[in-house]
């Protein structure tokens, strides 16, 4: 892996800005990071990064893909939407990760790679809908869609997604769309729960998954928090943003 503890590695006149020195170095914790747990977890085959940028500017987009940065997430379709437009010349794949309204479902067939958070069957008709418009119009590949599993076993501290035994009828709905391709599973570790234990769980739901879908072998676990934890149990992608990031900018 490349060391950007210098500023001769960072490309072109990034050097001499301060935020993209900061990206460069808080990105390069991220990555071996995700070495070492590689390493640990026996894989030959680390998970792929998604950036998650929401509430930060464009322009730290912009330093993030002269960084390498290929993948970005995003939580709320006005932002993305906006980042996307602005940022159309970059070579970055867009992966909605928030929860998705089905109104807004033609936004976000505008630009995502991706949608990670698909939990009902609504959303998947939205989707659609929405994507076999814009193939029509800009012949934009098939959506990726992940769906979302809750790990929560306490209805109470739920953290959205769908329940586990709903898996699989969501999974049937998204593969005989057209225009959409079943990824895998998306979901999040419970709060003040054993991360370990909750995406041993999610290994399990993908597993039955893949007996039916072999090609749905995405697993979009591990945060700031818990990346190692997901990389243990499979997760072949991981959303990272405050480690990467910092915190969000204040408003105002």
């Amino acid at each position: 892996m490349t060391s950007l503890g210098s500023n001769d590695a960072l490309p072109g006149d990034a050097a001499s800005d301060p935020r993209t020195t900061e990206l460069a170095r808080r990105l390069e914790v991220v990555r071996t990071r995700i070495s070492a747990a590689t390493a640990a977890a026996g894989r030959e085959d680390p998970p792929g990064l998604i950036v998650v940028t929401k509430f930060h500017p464009a322009a730290d987009v912009r330093r993030l893909a002269g960084l390498g940065v290929r993948d970005v997430g995003e939580n709320r379709d006005q932002e993305a939407a906006a980042k996307s437009a602005e940022l159309a010349d970059l070579d970055v794949r867009w992966h909605f990760i928030g929860q998705l309204q089905s109104k807004k479902a033609k936004s976000v067939a505008k630009y995502a790679y991706s949608v990670q958070s698909v939990d009902r069957p609504q959303v998947i008709d939205a989707l659609e809908k929405a994507i076999s418009r814009e193939k029509d119009a800009t012949g934009r590949d098939d959506l990726e869609c992940y769906v979302q599993v809750s790990l929560d076993e306490d209805a109470g501290a739920h953290r959205g997604g769908a329940h586990p035994l709903e898996v699989e009828s969501l999974a049937e709905k998204i593969a005989s769309a057209p225009g959409l391709r079943l990824a895998g599973l998306m979901a999040v570790a419970p709060l003040g729960a054993d991360p370990e234990a909750a995406f041993e769980r999610l290994a399990v739901i993908s597993a039955a998954l893949r007996a039916n879908y072999p090609d749905a072998s995405g697993i979009s676990a591990g945060m700031s928090q818990d990346l190692e934890a997901a990389i243990k149990f499979g997760a072949t992608h991981l959303r990272i943003g405050s480690d990467i990031l910092g915190s969000r900018p204040a408003v105002g």
